[in-house]
């Protein structure tokens, strides 16, 4: 069966066309692009690739707000930030982590992603206890998955200790911890279950980071994992760099490249914190840099030199990480004002063949986060995961604009309520703004965070 859709404008790899019918096979994928037709199932304004969210701890969200009080010293980070979190995991029950997902996945959906990559680490009960199956956790994710109907990447996350010192894991971080014979039974598991979600879903690796996984563990990851992406946190933090240069010899991103054989199946998560020749050489490695600039400017990581990254090819896509906020065009505003209060300049990514700010940052997001994610999509193209976002051409902010403006105007002086339509892989999986089973999983979601604030 195929569906299709009018758009009075859309950008597709030939670029912006108008009056245009994209046809979506029944395989998921787009079929036909045609101009100049008007007859269709469905009637939008402005049509764009839609983009994948590359990193997500849905659990945090629950805890938005609770970490913005300065702790007892008079310096707040990161550090002291974690210490809130792990408090907060102490209380969380397997219906309320599938509870938070599914009102996470709904919440980037209306925000106009339509594929996810959950970076997943909360495994155990607490105390570290384990579930009757290893793999209770994950499921309570895919199950949220086949109730939003958004595109799904499971990142089985590799935790094994507390530092680069090998010191054991305690309170919180038990509810993480895996040696590598556990880790290999969750990830063989996972891979039968796979079958439970549609065939667009993908399953990768996460190695937490060089201080939570060994060198053995690492490097057994990818033997574990022979295809699918690989992600790991690696450089957000000051304090991470000094510790992974004084123990291993070198900063972690280029001990990683040095080490590793990062390739295009590979994202850094944040990698906030390069030299030139790291840069220059994470760019020409294929990987991906995995960028969240909410979060990383909740937590006051610092600024990502996207700028250079970008000059040296490199690719990036855009996560909500902590979740703290999901707003895909704020994330991509942050991540272009971050460089323009470093540099005092405006503008500043952009090329001589795409000046338009608005669209360099989207089409880049759009291509790094599919290839992140191990999702053939990020494009309006014949044969391609029919991922796509409409946006409302007659709002106030939008109304009369054509081309490369539009994408300036959303990201730059919208909200995503801008966001009426949206397709995973076919799926039409926000439909005039309201998603099919948005009542539901609001209600659960809003009795579940009751019952948790009441519990802290």
């Amino acid at each position: 069966m195929t569906t299709t859709i009018f758009a009075k404008q859309a950008l597709t790899s030939a670029g912006w066309l108008k009056n245009v019918v994209v046809a979506l096979g029944a395989d998921q994928r787009i079929k036909n692009i045609t101009q100049g037709l008007s007859f269709a199932d469905h009637h939008v304004g402005i049509l764009l690739p839609a983009l994948s969210n590359v990193h997500s701890h849905s659990f945090q969200r629950a805890m938005g707000g609770l970490a913005e009080k300065r702790g007892a010293k008079s310096h707040d980070d990161f550090w002291t930030w974690r210490k809130v979190m792990y408090r907060f995991l102490e209380i969380l029950s397997p219906d309320d982590i599938e509870a938070i997902a599914a009102q996470v996945q709904m919440d980037m959906i209306k925000s106009g992603y339509a594929a996810s990559a959950e970076f997943h680490y909360l495994h155990h009960a607490q105390n570290g206890q384990q579930y009757a199956q290893i793999e209770e956790l994950s499921l309570r994710h895919f199950s949220a998955a086949l109730r939003t109907g958004i595109g799904y990447t499971h990142l089985p996350v590799l935790y094994m200790q507390g530092g680069l010192d090998g010191r054991k894991l305690q309170a919180g971080q038990l509810r993480f911890g895996c040696n590598i014979d556990q880790f290999e039974s969750l990830y063989s598991v996972l891979s039968t279950n796979m079958k439970l979600l549609p065939k667009d879903a993908v399953l990768g690796v996460a190695p937490h980071s060089l201080r939570a996984v060994t060198l053995d563990g690492l490097q057994q990851s990818k033997v574990i994992a022979p295809s699918g992406p690989i992600h790991i946190h690696a450089a957000e933090q000051v304090a991470e760099v000094k510790e992974v240069n004084k123990v291993l010899g070198a900063p972690p991103i280029r001990w990683l490249l040095d080490n590793m054989s990062v390739d295009d199946r590979w994202c850094l998560i944040h990698a906030t914190h390069m030299k030139h020749h790291e840069i220059k050489d994470l760019a020409l490695s294929g990987a991906v840099a995995g960028l969240c600039p909410i979060t990383e400017a909740n937590l006051g990581d610092g600024v990502f030199n996207a700028d250079s990254f970008l000059q040296h090819g490199g690719a990036f896509g855009i996560g909500s990480d902590s979740n703290v906020k999901i707003a895909l065009s704020e994330e991509l505003r942050m991540l272009e004002v971050s460089q323009r209060l470093r540099d005092k300049k405006r503008v500043v990514l952009c090329d001589e063949s795409t000046p338009s700010n608005g669209r360099y940052l989207y089409e880049g997001a759009a291509r790094g986060g599919a290839k992140a994610i191990g999702r053939d999509s990020g494009r309006i193209e014949i044969g391609a995961l029919a991922d796509l976002v409409a946006l409302d051409d007659q709002c106030s902010s939008l109304v009369a604009l054509e081309g490369d403006t539009v994408l300036d105007a959303w990201i730059f002086t919208c909200n995503d309520d801008v966001v009426t339509d949206v397709w995973s892989a076919g799926r039409h999986v926000l439909k005039n703004k309201e998603h099919q089973h948005e009542e539901k999983i609001a209600n659960r979601f809003l009795m579940t965070i009751k019952k948790l604030r009441q519990a802290l």
